[in-house]
């Protein structure tokens, strides 16, 4: 048995809320992609878990609930140094930066990256996981006052998503040759990343927060011989082995534990706050996640 502590409200719980997920749970479904919680109960033949660690959650669980019977295999212990409410959101958008970083183009020491939506909660775990691991990063954004925000956090380069952008990008690296473009918005925005890439390089789409296509020139197939490919975190995990899983979630749980990979977090409330909380996750210009506590 598992008493969630935390859980966040992620983009992808209000589209499955709104029927335009890939995934569509049977009628009547609990919410929540994402969660951790602690061990209350253990089965007769558990070994790897102890009363009072504390788990991540898997993503078909539905994580908005107070506690829940489970196969103890589905569950990733995480060290107890690390913020229960941090936990729960360690398995979505630091896992996809990770992957994004490890999965597509290897990388060398001093590297740039460049990646739109950079201050989302994907954008600024690529930008701490990319610190950690020695290489740099093009921020892209649409508002001003993000700029020195992200440059706090460690955003190498921060600029405005707008025409011209590969020229003040060449400007701001030195002219580098950038091989791996990170694309969460899709549209306008990534045809704007993929111009920035040097031949040979790849763009990977895991989101489409602008709701429009991609759109790509025949050029840059042509010409750029540019790679474009996807990431959905969800089907990496289900397809994952577990020492896959774990040569992930290693560095993360130790960046987290450190405290140099944390996600950002507005506001919390309990479970019975839910339609504030559900509202306010999809307003635009938040200052963080929108997160349930559900123990203290």
């Amino acid at each position: 048995m598992v008493q969630l502590c935390a859980a966040p409200v992620n983009p992808a719980d209000l589209n499955q809320i709104e029927g335009k997920y890939p995934v569509r749970p049977q009628l009547p479904a609990t919410p929540g992609f994402e969660g951790a919680g602690l061990v209350t109960e253990l089965g007769e033949n558990v070994s790897n878990l102890t009363t009072g660690d504390l788990v991540i959650a898997p993503h078909n669980l539905g994580t908005w609930r107070d506690a829940v019977a489970i196969d103890a295999g589905e569950l990733v212990r995480v060290p107890a140094e690390i913020d229960p409410v941090q936990a729960a959101m360690l398995k979505i958008n630091p896992l996809t930066a990770w992957r994004l970083l490890h999965g597509y183009v290897k990388l060398e020491h001093d590297e740039w990256v460049i990646q739109n939506a950079a201050n989302s909660a994907a954008g600024r775990a690529v930008i701490q996981i990319a610190r950690e691991l020695g290489l740099k990063t093009v921020n892209i954004v649409r508002r001003e006052e993000l700029i020195p925000e992200l440059q706090a956090e460690g955003g190498d380069v921060v600029l405005i998503d707008a025409d011209k952008l590969r020229d003040k990008v060449r400007e701001q690296t030195g002219g580098a040759k950038i091989r791996l473009a990170l694309n969460a918005v899709g549209g306008e925005s990534a045809l704007r990343l993929a111009n920035c890439l040097a031949p040979g390089g790849t763009l990977v789409t895991y989101g489409a927060m602008g709701l429009q296509p991609l759109k790509i020139p025949n050029g840059l197939l042509i010409f750029k011989d540019l790679r474009f490919r996807g990431i959905w975190i969800n089907k990496w995990y289900d397809n994952a082995t577990q020492a896959e899983r774990m040569a992930a979630f290693g560095p993360i749980f130790e960046m987290a534990r450190r405290g140099q990979l944390k996600t950002k977090v507005e506001a919390t409330f309990p479970l019975r706050d839910f339609k504030i909380a559900v509202t306010r996750a999809g307003e635009g210009k938040r200052d963080g996640k929108i997160v349930f506590e559900l123990c203290t």
